[in-house]
């Protein structure tokens, strides 16, 4: 069954994210840098975070979605008891970015374009770290399941007014030409078992680069599903689905579309 719900945009006056939004924290990605490639003109194998036979996937060592969802640049595995939420700009009605929430977790999927002869992510994990400690916040690089992540504490207004501390992961992997920038939220943030079944997911993602030439760091396009417009583009559903991200963390998020499985 599939459910939509366009949240309220945010006051004209006030377009900033909201203290310890992730999406406050992400590098600039309108860099023009032209892609580069390996000093031979091949094309380095660039799988930083990604074990063998593991995804997430490059749409090359795929064929086709399959039973994924296709968003555009990612293909997202989906199962019972997950609902998807995709972030809208509203002035522009683009898709910037997917939350897939299960219980009391979720897990932000952001693709972006990268150099062909070499990853990004060590760079970025960087400057979002420093980001958070100029907050007040801490950032810590640990091990995990995709490679080196950040465990951080970001600071920001709960609704009550006071100064609170909001547990994310920020994790990253570099595929062929693109980063996937996986965030989690919730109890993945802080409890490994909770994370397990969202880290299973993003290791089933299928990011779709495209052939057409790209800025590293640029956001990969995204879209809503076919299933959610109708022939003239306009988007199904009427019946209110519950916003889950709102029991996951004390800050307010963004316009967004829900679909839940």
């Amino acid at each position: 069954m599939s459910l939509f719900k366009r949240k309220p945009a945010r006051s004209p006056d006030d377009g900033s994210p909201q203290s310890g939004d992730p999406d406050e924290l992400t590098p600039d990605v309108s860099g023009s840098e032209p892609d580069g490639s390996g000093p031979d003109g091949s094309e380095p194998d660039n799988t930083g975070g990604r074990s063998p036979g593991r995804g997430p996937w490059d749409a090359t060592e795929v064929d086709g979605p399959g039973d994924r969802l296709d968003v555009g640049s990612l293909w997202l595995p989906l199962v019972d008891g997950v609902e998807l939420q995709l972030q809208l700009d509203e002035a522009t009605g683009q898709v910037t970015g997917v939350f897939v929430v299960l219980e009391q977790s979720a897990v932000q999927l952001q693709a972006f374009a990268a150099p062909r002869r070499e990853g990004i992510w060590r760079e970025i994990r960087e400057e979002i770290a420093a980001g958070i400690t100029e907050q007040g916040g801490t950032a810590d690089v640990v091990p995990g399941p995709f490679g080196d992540e950040l465990m951080a504490r970001v600071p920001g207004t709960q609704p009550d007014g006071k100064v609170g501390f909001q547990p994310l992961r920020f994790t990253g992997i570099d595929g062929p030409r693109w980063l996937l920038r996986a965030v989690f939220h919730g109890r993945a943030a802080i409890d490994p078992d909770a994370a397990q079944a969202l880290e299973a997911l993003v290791a089933d993602v299928v990011v779709v680069r495209g052939s057409e030439p790209m800025g590293p760091r640029e956001l990969l396009p995204l879209h809503l599903p076919a299933a959610a417009v109708d022939a003239e583009g306009a988007v199904l559903g009427t019946e209110e689905a519950p916003t889950r991200m709102a029991d996951l963390s004390p800050f307010e998020r963004g316009p967004e579309i829900t679909e839940r499985r």
